[in-house]
């Protein structure tokens, strides 16, 4: 059976990083309706039968009634597919949520807080969904397949093998168990970057438009053939913009002017944003939100400074002025207390700059 799986569109997101970088976050508002119509005319021309969508595909406390419309508008271009919803942490199935208070198309299922098994002429479909913003109380290990002879699937929003308390909170499943059930293919969302494997059976596609950047690389979704014996996968990017890191060596840069330029000289693809990583040892004060004054690429999102302070302190040590002075109770804190060394080393940098020669 041929299906496409996506998860964690985040429908109306705020994009609260993006919002104030010239509409930036409208920008990505509006992506985020372009690629669900990638989505749908992909369905179309593949006539493709059914849609998985593993939860978090709006957002709850910002959508908005025209953007439910428009989803279901698409939904109903693609009559002859069937979707199968799980809501997610964000668009929890609660009692004033969309998914309870509005009248969607026909070809539409959404599973509710109460494990359920749907059955068609290819599959049984097995689902959950989250009935509230925290689900830690799921208890998968009494589901049992109920036909071995058909392809079996589920789809559920959730962490695999969560480790700490925050995925814990967020349906955590052992992969180990979800793998003994014998399912041909499990649909999962909630981690924004993807699995993929081309024959993959426990899969995350990620988010299908980049958010932020904690999620490099690319985004999209997977599709393919779901068989008895093996799963024939392909992941297809959706989107064209991506979220990207470069580094700046600030060693051998003497002035705020300079880094600037050489900030303005990085080679940046024109469809990516930014973020702007400060590395190697720097020779004066860096202020990041004074360097947002400046006129710099409007690609560039972000800046972060993981410099360290370029100060011989043991030749300042040997200095008779105030400059060896003040290094020498800043190395007296640091022996006879225990500091933070950010603080320390921030503190020794202002001190040298208001003491330079």
């Amino acid at each position: 059976m041929e299906f496409v799986h996506i998860a964690d569109m985040h429908l109306d997101a705020q994009f609260k990083m993006l919002s104030d970088k010239n509409g930036i976050g409208e920008q990505r508002r509006y992506d985020q309706r372009i690629i669900l119509k990638k989505i749908i005319n992909y369905i179309k021309e593949n006539n493709i039968k059914y849609l998985f969508i593993s939860g978090d595909l709006y957002e709850h406390q910002t959508i908005r009634k025209s953007t439910i419309e428009y989803i279901n508008d698409l939904f109903k271009e693609i009559n002859e597919t069937q979707i199968f919803i799980a809501p997610g942490n964000h668009d929890p199935f609660l009692k004033n949520s969309y998914y309870n208070n509005f009248i969607w198309n026909d070809n539409v299922y959404i599973f509710t807080p109460e494990l359920q098994k749907i059955e068609t002429k290819e599959a049984d479909i097995y689902g959950y969904g989250f009935g509230d913003f925290y689900c830690s109380n799921l208890n998968l290990n009494n589901l049992k397949i109920e036909n071995h002879n058909k392809i079996n699937i589920l789809i559920i929003h959730g962490t695999l093998d969560g480790a700490n308390l925050e995925d814990m909170q967020y349906n955590s499943m052992s992969k180990k168990m979800l793998e003994e059930k014998g399912f041909n293919y499990i649909a999962l969302g909630h981690i924004h970057k993807n699995n993929f494997i081309k024959n993959g059976k426990i899969i995350y596609p990620g988010s299908t438009i980049a958010m932020g950047f904690d999620e490099l690389g690319e985004h999209g979704m997977v599709t393919g053939e779901i068989l008895k014996q093996e799963n024939k996968l392909k992941f297809i990017k959706l989107d064209d913009m991506e979220f990207e890191k470069k580094e700046l060596d600030c060693t051998e840069i003497e002035s705020v002017e300079e880094l600037i330029e050489k900030i303005n000289l990085l080679n940046l693809n024109k469809n990516n944003l930014y973020e702007i990583i400060l590395t190697g040892k720097r020779n004066f004060e860096i202020n990041i939100n004074n360097l947002y004054k400046y006129q710099l690429d409007e690609k560039i999102i972000k800046i972060k400074n993981n410099t360290k302070i370029n100060y011989n302190i043991q030749k300042i040590l040997q200095e008779n002025n105030l400059r060896g002075l003040f290094a020498k109770e800043i190395i007296n804190e640091i022996n006879n207390n225990n500091y933070d060394e950010k603080i320390i080393n921030r503190a020794l940098e202002i001190g040298m700059e208001i003491l330079k020669e």
